[in-house]
């Protein structure tokens, strides 16, 4: 199953007892901040759950899997997520139920 925005911004209803417009205003707006940090190029640390930082991956030689065509893959710029150890305890501790 796949929790999607929709979920989250119910559960924040549910858990905070706000109504849809601020638990919706309030994810949109932590989602804004996510957004701009990762675009300046900044790191985001949170605490038991992990870090997001952006990478710059390097122009590399690839190929058109269709025709076999060599193709150059520009350098662009990625978002990658490392977990925290205290979170990749508890996804293996639910794995293991």
């Amino acid at each position: 199953m796949t929790m999607t925005k929709a979920d989250l911004i119910k559960i924040i209803r549910e858990k905070m007892g706000w109504a849809l417009e601020e638990s919706t205003e309030i994810l949109e707006q932590v989602f804004e901040i996510l957004k701009e940090t990762l675009e300046d190029g900044e790191k985001i640390k949170i605490s038991g759950f992990g870090n997001f930082l952006v990478r710059q991956k390097r122009a590399r030689r690839g190929r058109n899997p269709q025709t076999g065509e060599k193709i150059e893959i520009s350098g662009r710029r990625v978002v990658t997520f490392k977990p925290s150890y205290v979170l990749r305890r508890a996804v293996s501790k639910s794995e293991k139920s």
